[in-house]
């Protein structure tokens, strides 16, 4: 017999058409028969070695997270439910440029010290593992979801030029097209970007192109976090559609998003520029989170010319007085490069996660507020936290727009993303409730996109993009990452103020067959693995 049968489910089935009612049968981690309900009246109704009432539940492929931050908590974390409770099977990891592969001994502590904020140093981690490979094996041990891997070409240009703002040699070009050519054998599904964030963005367009030259051969795509998402953005989306389409490589655009007061309501410029690609030809995707704040690090915010050479530099930087007195001119008169081009607002700078408890007092409060309470100015507070932090400290931006937000929704090249980031005290509450805020909030709330619309966007769009033969359909002969949900009940209960509560509405997740969730409640299966690349 069957390992299981699922009766009676409402299936979404992610290709964007029509639910049906139907038994579906799963043995071997695969979905091997799906008896509709029409049919099921003149046959004999499926039977396995258990059964599964979905009586009221929708049955839809597993939710693919295409911006995820848990390369590092994957590895410390075998329950994340984090990811597991929202009925995400699958994320893509190696995001914004910078992540743990590859390296050698020297660029391991510099991006490790470099994301602390994003990963935590990662004491707890044993990193046997030097290549994108190596790493992927790692993951082959087993994990709570699945996990694809970007090559973050931050980390490619540290090894390879180090952390200098200055052009690659030609010898230095030859090297990061066979690091990122190696990774691509070696299992990575393309190429990510953070040219808002050191040593990425020091690359210039020309490098750039060639390097997805490299990634277009081998079938990938690439992932930049662009240039600008403030003062500049449509021009940074722009000069990603013209590099991609010069070097003929797919792209994805990540956490597209129109932020800070400049760009309020011009989202419809935005679609327009990529509507205009697609139409003449172009591969473009991208993904959102349904939440208008950012996230990431305070350091982050700095200009490049104070970022340049790593981590330690910073803090020298910060420790003259010369050379403070001029970042803060940049950060608060001429506009930062690191916070888009736009003067910071300290008011909209939340303090979400600290490494040393002994800061803990400012976590939940903008820079404003809690130099107010000290009785001394935003960026002596801020300054403060940058060095006795070591640079670890984690914000949340509250710059975005709603009507933004909700009109990248609805463009045809949507995906749906959390780019969360899992540690801090009070993290966006992005990474534990984007997938079920998607489908509460703005499915059966606002009505912005209907159910079946929204599944595929989370679901068959994402597979298709990382080219996964068999995975983001309901279908017979495809993988059984499969998650139930309550469509009347589903919801992210994860708030700024409460950032790590579980949704409600989703009593089972599967990956290959096996229990994840069951019955609202995190299984000791791990199931996930490292999911390769496809050969051309």
């Amino acid at each position: 017999m069957e390992d299981l049968v699922i009766r009676d489910a409402d299936v979404v089935d992610g290709s964007g058409a029509d639910s049906y009612r139907a038994d579906v049968v799963i043995d071997g981690g695969r979905i091997v028969s799906i008896v509709k309900e029409a049919a099921g009246a003149g046959c004999q109704r499926p039977h396995a070695v258990r059964e599964l009432d979905a009586e009221g539940l929708v049955l839809s492929p597993g939710f693919i997270d295409m911006h995820a931050h848990s390369d590092l908590a994957l590895l410390r974390d075998p329950d994340h439910s984090a990811k597991a409770a929202q009925g995400v099977t699958l994320e893509v990891l190696g995001q914004d440029g910078l992540s743990y592969a590859p390296v050698d001994d020297r660029t391991l502590e510099e991006v490790r010290r470099a994301i602390t904020g994003w990963n935590g140093y990662g004491d707890d981690i044993d990193f046997d593992w030097r290549t994108v490979g190596g790493y992927l094996d790692r993951l082959d041990r087993g994990i709570a979801v699945n996990a694809a891997y970007l090559i973050p070409q931050g980390t490619v240009r540290a090894l390879a030029v180090g952390w200098e703002d200055r052009e690659a040699t030609p010898e230095e070009l030859d090297r990061m097209r066979r690091l990122v050519a190696e990774g691509l054998e070696q299992g990575a599904v393309g190429l990510s970007s953070g040219l808002t964030y050191t040593p990425g963005m020091y690359a210039r367009d020309a490098e750039l192109t060639e390097l997805c030259r490299v990634v277009a051969r081998y079938g990938g795509y690439y992932c930049p976090h662009h240039r600008s998402y403030g003062a500049g953005a449509l021009e940074a989306y722009a000069e990603m559609v013209g590099l991609t389409r010069e070097a003929g490589c797919p792209l994805h655009l990540a956490h597209a998003t129109m932020n800070f007061g400049v760009n309020k309501g011009r989202a419809p410029e935005l679609l327009a520029l990529l509507d205009r690609a697609l139409d003449e030809g172009a591969d473009i995707t991208l993904d959102t989170y349904p939440y208008t704040p950012g996230c990431t690090t305070l350091a982050a915010l700095l200009p490049s010319w104070a970022s340049e050479g790593g981590p330690e530099e910073i803090l020298a930087r910060l420790a003259d007085p010369a050379t403070a007195a001029r970042i803060r001119h940049d950060l608060e008169v001429t506009g930062s490069d690191g916070c888009h081009g736009v003067p910071v607002e300290w008011e909209t700078i939340e303090i979400s996660g600290v490494t040393d408890p002994a800061l803990g007092d400012h976590v939940g409060r903008s820079v404003r507020e809690s130099a107010d309470l000290r009785g001394e100015s935003p960026w002596v507070t801020a300054h403060r936290l940058l060095v006795a932090d070591r640079l670890g400290t984690t914000i949340l931006q509250h710059v975005g727009h709603e009507e933004n937000v909700r009109a990248i929704m609805w463009h045809r090249a949507h995906t749906g993303g959390s780019d969360g980031i899992l540690r801090g005290t009070k993290p966006h509450p992005r990474a534990y409730g984007t997938f079920p805020r998607y489908l509460g909030h703005y499915v059966r709330e606002l009505g912005v996109l209907t159910l079946e619309e929204c599944v595929a966007r989370l679901t068959s769009r994402p597979a298709a993009r990382l080219r996964l033969p068999d995975r983001g359909l309901v279908r017979e002969g495809y993988r059984a990452d499969l998650v139930l949900f309550d469509p009347r009940t589903v919801a992210s209960d994860a708030t700024f103020a409460e950032p790590r509560a579980l949704p409600a509405g989703i009593p089972h997740v599967l990956i290959d067959g096996r229990f994840v969730v069951e019955d609202g409640r995190r299984t000791d299966v791990l199931a996930g693995r490292a999911v390769r690349r496809s050969p051309v």
